[in-house]
This record gives structure tokens, sequence and C-alpha cells, in this order.
């Protein structure tokens, strides 16, 4: 390596070190905890509106029972049976088919209500984070734009649970062929390009929620980098937190509260990984990208 390299890596680190010290202290500063309890007390009246939601908008293109048991067999590898069992409860109680026309009418407005609270909570922590100024008296107009912006990243986020489940099935269906024709080391890409797809689909719902909830506009090469960052930070989280629930079983503290607890960690954990991402993708921008700029 020569001298001009050795200079220039040197360069590259510290501007590295600086940008994750400058992340570390935005974050810290903007209270995340205190955000993180807020959007978790949203999402527990949000979450069973918004399974139903997604399950319902991809069902007219994937089995609905495929769409349940995917859905279940995740939040049981990272939250455990218990959990898993009630997810499949509100699923099973989610509907009847003997009330009236009103009664579904309201219920449907109900869920649709419900499930962007969440959403509208993670706005408003996003435009503390990217500093866009707070209005407190929103026009109405502007209500209905931040719902309907929250309805339609709950539908990307079927669409994006839709093409994990085909791409998945696919792959699954191709390795066993592929394992009895190839050597193993094709099985092995496989499984490696299997791990790769939710990865970038998660990046891709966190560039989104970066560029569309708040109210700040940032350039989307300014994004995807964040993105991606907060997208591994979220799986690796995932997998340790997996593990962790699995050999100490919390919930067993909390009796039958046990379940509504893990949600609530499991939510206010995947927050704080969120708005650390969302601070990283904010420093970037102010320092190396095209800046921000409130809308």
């Amino acid at each position: 390596m020569s001298f001009l390299d050795t200079i220039y890596m040197s360069n590259k680190l510290k501007k590295t070190k600086d940008t994750l010290v400058e992340t570390y202290t935005n974050f810290m500063s903007n209270e995340p905890f205190q955000m993180s309890a807020s959007v978790s007390y949203y999402a527990l009246f949000s979450f069973p509106a918004l399974l139903i939601i997604i399950v319902n908008s991809i069902g007219f293109f994937y089995s609905k029972i495929e769409i349940k048991t995917k859905i279940i067999n995740e939040i049981s590898s990272v939250l455990g049976n218990d959990t898993a069992v009630l997810v499949e409860n509100i699923f099973k109680n989610s509907y009847d088919l003997n009330q009236s026309k009103i009664a579904l009418y309201v219920g449907i407005a109900t869920l649709l209500y419900g499930a962007t609270g969440l959403f509208i909570a993670l706005q408003k922590a996003l435009n503390k984070i990217f500093g866009a100024p707070e209005n407190s008296n929103q026009t109405f107009i502007k209500l209905i734009k931040n719902r309907l912006f929250s309805l339609s990243l709950i539908l990307i986020i079927g669409f994006l649970l839709l093409t994990s489940l085909i791409l998945t099935s696919l792959i699954s269906a191709l390795s066993d062929w592929i394992s009895s024709i190839f050597p193993s080391i094709i099985v092995v890409i496989f499984q490696v390009v299997n791990f790769i797809i939710p990865l970038v689909l998660i990046a891709i719902l966190f560039a989104l929620m970066f560029k569309i909830l708040p109210d700040a506009i940032i350039k989307w090469k300014d994004v995807w980098l964040g993105a991606f960052v907060t997208s591994l930070l979220f799986s690796v989280g995932k997998f340790a937190l997996g593990i962790y629930f699995g050999t100490t079983s919390p919930e067993s503290t909390f009796g039958a509260a046990g379940s509504v607890i893990l949600i609530l960690l499991w939510v206010s954990y995947s927050s704080l990984i969120l708005f650390l991402g969302a601070e990283f993708t904010k420093v970037y921008a102010l320092k190396y990208g095209n800046g921000i700029i409130n809308k």
C-alpha cells in the first residue's frame, strides 16, 4: 500500500468515526427511549388492524393461509410460541360474517384509522430527528394526506411481504433440485441469496419511511445508505433478540400479559433501530450529501 493510499484510508476512517460519533450523539439527545415508548403505545392498538389489512390486501394475489402462516412463523421465531398463538387468535377473531353492513363499514374505518396511527407516531418521531418544524395547527387536508401516506406504507409492506413469500417459495422449490445436480457450493449460494432478499426488502421499507414519512425533503441517494445500514442492524438485532427471548423467556415474568409485553418490547427495540438509522441518514445527508430541506 502506497503512502497516498494510507492517507486516503486514514481520512476515510476518520470520516466514518466522526459520522458514527455524531450519529450517536444526536441519537441520545433526541430522547429515543421516550419516542420508542410512544410508538410502542400506538403499535399496541394498531397491531391487530395492521395484520388484518396486510393479509387481506395481498390475499388477492396469494393464499391467505400461507400469508398468515408466514407471519405467525416469523413472530414465533422472534417472540416465541405464546405470542404466535396470540397473533393466530387475532386472525381467527378478525371476521364476523353475521355483522350488519353498517357494523362492517364502521369496522373497516376503525381498522384503517387504527393501523395508520402507528405510522403517524413514527412520522412525528422522524420529524423531530430530521429537524422538521412541528405544526400544531394541522389542517384537515394535511391530516387526511398523512393518513393516506400511512395507508400506502401499509400496502407497501404487504407488497414486500408478498414478494418475499414468492421469492422464498421459489428458492425453496429450486434448492432440492439444485442440490441433486450441482455442487454444494451452489446450494450455499442459494442460501446466501435467501438471506439477502429479506435484507434488501427491509432496506426498501426503511428507505420509503425515511423518504415519505418526515415533513422533509431528502434525496434518494442520501436515503439508501442509511436504509441499508438500518436494515443490517435490524436483521442482526432480530437474530440476537430471538436468541434472548428463546433462552430467558421474559414473558413468564408477566403471566397472562407476557405476550403483549413482548410485542411492546419488540416494537420499542425496532423503533430504536429505526431512529438510529434515521440519525445516521440525517448526518450523512448533511455532511456528505445534498442536505435536508423542510417541506
